[in-house]
């Protein structure tokens, strides 16, 4: 019986092309999640059988002496490809847990500040709230838009009198009632009669605004120090916009009741609305500037003081102030 030898099989190694080499290739962070890094890597050489045939050239890829193809050295590749992998996850865990404020915009449009400036800019111009509350005021509160007292400004007003009368501080409006619009200084003409309610009233006097000291606006109170070092005077912080709210940020300053307290302003539909609905003594005092105030704002105070004078020349009445029956006796002839 004739028998065959058997002769073994070479193993040779094919070169694989380099666009399958895994370096660059991207693996999905879901396909890397599921298997171990080891076995991603253990079967990624390709080995083929094949008879005697095999060409010396083929042969020589087997030895030792030459380098190894990329995909074949296993251990130092696959720990430095699972080490970066690590080190992407760890950069992207962390930036997202990074505070919002904490992150570099540099578009600056989500920044703080921003946000704040423009509310405020707009806001001093466009009271949204002063516009809810005058539909209401118009349909069954007609009575709260008008003053106690009306005068050009506040040289007119007798300091002396409304202190004998039994009041014991004054709250001021800021924006075209002491100062020009959004402006830190006094109105000049004005400084005189400032300096008298001063002397009279001592440190119970303060300045409530819609701008400096507004929470919404003046967040860090910075508007509102600066008031305060320019004028000499007091500026409240509170958090709700004339003129809806309460006087309780008022009271607490002056330590009494509102009724006790005169307020002076500009606007009917906002400080005298305010006033009126809290039991302040409530005097309206003309614009000193209206060079400074933006077209709509300029038609929304003509409709205001037309709407006033309307309702204020019928037989709608404001009931008189309990410490001041006749509000006239606090008005001068001539000012300060």
């Amino acid at each position: 019986m004739q028998t065959t030898s058997a002769t073994p099989w070479n193993t040779c190694y094919y070169p694989i092309p380099k666009r399958f080499y895994l370096q660059n290739l991207h693996f999905s962070s879901s396909a890397y999640s599921l298997y171990p890094p080891e076995t991603l890597f253990t079967r990624t050489p390709l080995t083929l059988t094949a008879t005697n045939s095999c060409s010396k050239e083929q042969e020589r890829r087997k030895s030792p002496k030459n380098p190894q193809y990329p995909c074949q050295k296993k251990t130092s590749f696959s720990q430095g490809f699972y080490s970066s992998i690590e080190t992407q996850r760890t950069q992207k865990r962390e930036y997202l847990e990074t505070p919002y404020s904490d992150l570099e915009i540099h578009s600056g449009i989500f920044t703080n500040m921003w946000w704040v400036d423009l509310k405020a800019a707009l806001g001093q111009r466009i009271n949204m709230e002063g516009i809810a509350s005058s539909v209401g005021i118009v349909a069954k509160d007609k009575h709260l838009v008008i003053p106690h007292v009306a005068i050009p400004d506040i040289r007119y007003i007798d300091w002396a009198e409304l202190k004998r009368r039994g009041f014991k501080g004054v709250v001021f409006d800021k924006d075209n009632t002491i100062t020009a619009p959004y402006s830190l200084s006094l109105w000049p003409p004005l400084e005189s009669s400032v300096e008298q309610c001063k002397s009279l009233f001592g440190n119970n006097i303060a300045v409530f605004s819609n701008s400096a000291g507004l929470h919404e606006y003046d967040p860090d109170g910075k508007k509102a120090r600066a008031l305060e070092g320019a004028i000499g005077i007091k500026v409240i912080r509170h958090k709700t916009k004339k003129p809806a709210g309460t006087a309780e940020e008022i009271e607490r300053q002056f330590n009494c009741e509102s009724s006790r307290l005169i307020l002076v302003g500009d606007r009917p539909f906002t400080d005298i609305v305010y006033g009126n609905r809290n039991g302040f003594l409530t005097i309206l005092t003309e614009p000193l500037s209206l060079a400074e105030e933006p077209f709509i704002v300029r038609q929304v105070r003509k409709l205001e003081v037309a709407l006033v004078h309307r309702w204020s020349s019928g037989e709608l009445k404001l009931s008189n102030h309990r410490l001041l029956p006749y509000p006239q006796q606090c008005v001068k002839d001539q000012p300060l």
